[in-house]
């Protein structure tokens, strides 16, 4: 294990218990949990993108504001519903957030997921062309972004405004080595194996979109391992990554307990659903003592194939909970899996 970073998925709402009650309030602890991950030696901060709920739904300012007040931790998306971005625009955004960071952006891009809108994607403007699906749609979208953030030229150059030059312009700002750190959030073996082919990195969730009846851990690891083969066979110039998410809920105070002693979540088990029609596999929950998660996580044979580690966090507990939290996993569970503390 090379990297440990969080993912939020930025919820807020007036909940019981809940200690991010209004959006603004999840913004700035979000901030404020980066900068306290990268203190702890943490290596990057990653925000789930959802349109019309109560959750982060515009990445770009969030993370330029965390790339402001950091300097080493890595930031990113996990992941950005394509079917609602307009590319070039975003190719935009994402250039000016990974100027402002240095380069420290790791941008995880998909086709999304259920949502609690329906067609949102076409109240933001965008349809399926006939004969497209809203995974073809997403995947059309991606390929003129990634086009835009490699320098091509992707609009007609009007000399009388241009200085006289002619031809195709690229979108400004750039920013060199952008396309490297693209990630696709994979939900089957079939798109880990596209994603791969395309020369993106693969973000693999806590659930894929299909049921073999092996242990998730297993099924993933196998969608790792087609992953890495088809990079290799396409002849890819740079080393690829695969980041992995777990829940990982370390118990070792009264605080801990009260929250999850007691919890469904520690039943072990991996659970079987329907997500759009799909039989889906959701990995488990990893509650307890620190020393019996670095055992657990030590057999689990995704996370050893995979080089970055996501920590899904309970952001509504607030930023004091929750760095605690990820203090726990970097101090006692992480370096039994061979990770080390980076260093700002």
């Amino acid at each position: 294990m090379q990297r440990i970073g969080f993912l939020s998925f930025g919820h807020w709402g007036p909940g019981q218990g809940s200690q991010t009650r209004t959006a603004a309030e999840a913004l700035h602890q979000a901030i404020d949990l980066a900068v306290a991950a990268e203190e702890l030696g943490v290596d990057g901060a990653f925000f789930r993108v959802h349109h019309f709920a109560r959750q982060q739904a515009s990445p770009f300012p969030l993370l330029s504001a965390i790339a402001a007040r950091t300097s080493r931790i890595e930031i990113g998306a996990g992941v950005i519903d394509m079917r609602y971005e307009n590319p070039l625009y975003m190719a935009e955004e994402a250039a000016a957030a990974d100027l402002i960071s240095g380069g420290r952006l790791q941008l995880g891009i998909s086709r999304g997921s259920p949502e609690p809108a329906r067609q949102g994607a076409a109240a933001f403007g965008y349809r399926p062309e006939p004969g497209e699906s809203d995974a073809d749609m997403a995947r059309r979208h991606t390929a003129l972004f990634r086009k835009a953030i490699t320098g091509a030229g992707v609009a007609e150059a009007d000399p009388r405004y241009a200085g006289g030059a002619t031809g195709l312009l690229p979108v400004q700002p750039q920013s060199p080595g952008l396309a490297e750190r693209i990630w696709w959030g994979a939900g089957s073996r079939k798109t880990a194996v596209w994603a791969a082919e395309m020369g993106m990195n693969l973000m693999s969730s806590t659930l894929l979109t299909e049921d073999t009846g092996v242990p998730f851990h297993e099924l993933q690891a196998e969608q790792i391992q087609l992953f890495r083969d088809a990079w290799a066979a396409a002849g890819h110039h740079h080393a690829p990554r695969v980041s992995v998410s777990r829940s990982i809920l370390p118990i070792v105070d009264a605080e801990d307990s009260r929250y999850f002693a007691g919890s469904a979540l520690r039943d072990g088990r991996d659970q079987v659903g329907i997500i759009d029609g799909l039989t889906a596999r959701f990995g488990k929950s990893y509650v307890g003592a620190p020393d019996a998660l670095a055992e657990e996580l030590a057999a689990d044979t995704a996370v050893q194939a995979a080089d970055t580690l996501l920590l899904t966090v309970p952001n509504q507990l607030g930023v004091g909970f929750n760095t605690k939290l990820l203090g726990t996993v970097a101090r006692y569970v992480a370096p039994a899996l061979g990770w080390k503390a980076a260093r700002t």
